[in-house]
């Protein structure tokens, strides 16, 4: 069966998503939000202190926040995972996990991004056994235990700095020759008061060859690309952050996607398909941030009301 015909549906259940739909009802357009879990790579962020007007915040309580905020103005929101996606004339028309149709004149992808994995042997297989790449879920399951944060970027930093309270030792990989965190985290590391209880070795300028183990792991299999020495590194847990991948796979076929696989939108947050917006963490548009998504995503609900007043 089809819905009522939307006029703008949101797909995505973080900040750019929860920001377009509070747009959208604000100017009263008849406005749908899909998502499978509201609040998006947020659920899994500890302590957020660069929000404007909201310091020292947990990742959860922010969400609940933009939650509480967005239900005021009422969306129509549909815990459910969008297929497939065409446009027929002037409209949308979405295919949904759980069998209905939803038709719409407008469309916000706001679906962010997803972990970035090593694609390297073991990790399949080890991932939920002693592999994770969430620090803040899984950190606290590893207390005093030797563990390896991978990478070398604001994600991994973040991660150490959750893990120092923690762990016994961290072991820090990067492919990089040289980390690329910011300075302030980069200092953090290496002030916090934990570091003096903490061991924390480094391997700049490696690549993992094997994740170790059989029921859980045990340890990791490194190569210096300078020398081409390879090392086993034993330890008892792997947090994996080196980056996110665009959720972008629902409109590939639809719209211009970049060599990252971000949308590609303009100032407006349109895509290169009429009507069809994207904002947030999917799109191209730089620096992955919380505040930034939140505005993108306030952008694209104008540029949809913009481009509905229009027709």
């Amino acid at each position: 069966m089809k819905n009522d015909l939307y006029d703008v549906t949101i797909i995505g259940g973080g900040p750019a998503a929860h920001s377009a739909a509070l747009y959208s009802r604000r100017k009263e357009l008849k406005t749908a939000m899909i998502a499978k879990e509201e609040g998006g790579q947020l659920l899994y962020s500890s302590e957020i202190d660069n929000y404007l007007g909201v310091p020292d915040v947990e990742g959860f309580e922010l969400v609940k926040k933009f939650r509480g905020h967005v239900d005021k103005y009422e969306p129509d929101k549909l815990e459910d995972e969008v297929l497939g996606i065409e446009k027929e004339g002037s409209e949308f028309v979405l295919s949904l996990k759980k069998g209905e149709e939803l038709e719409t004149k407008t469309l916000i992808v706001a679906t962010g991004a997803k972990w970035r994995k090593l694609d390297v042997p073991g990790e399949k297989e080890l991932t939920g056994k002693g592999l994770s790449y969430c620090t803040t879920c899984d950190g606290p399951l590893f207390a005093d235990a030797d563990v390896a944060v991978i990478g070398g970027g604001n994600s991994a930093f973040e991660g150490i700095i959750d893990l120092l309270p923690i762990a016994n030792r961290i072991v820090n990989v990067d492919i990089a020759p040289e980390p690329i965190a910011d300075p302030v985290l980069q200092r953090h590391v290496k002030e916090s008061d934990h570091r003096q209880e903490v061991e924390l070795e480094k391997y700049y300028g490696h690549e993992i060859l094997e994740i170790l183990g059989n029921d859980m792991v045990t340890g990791l299999r490194i190569r210096d690309k300078n020398s081409g020495e390879e090392k086993e590194v034993e330890i008892e847990g792997i947090f994996v952050e080196i980056g996110l991948i665009p959720n972008s796979q629902i409109v590939e076929d639809l719209v211009e996607i970049n060599d990252a696989g971000e949308i590609v939108v303009d100032c407006n947050s349109q895509t290169t398909v009429d009507g069809l917006f994207a904002a947030g963490d999917v799109t191209n548009v730089p620096e992955k941030q919380i505040i930034i998504a939140a505005g993108e995503g306030a952008k694209a609900a104008l540029g949809a009301y913009r481009y509905l007043i229009h027709q």
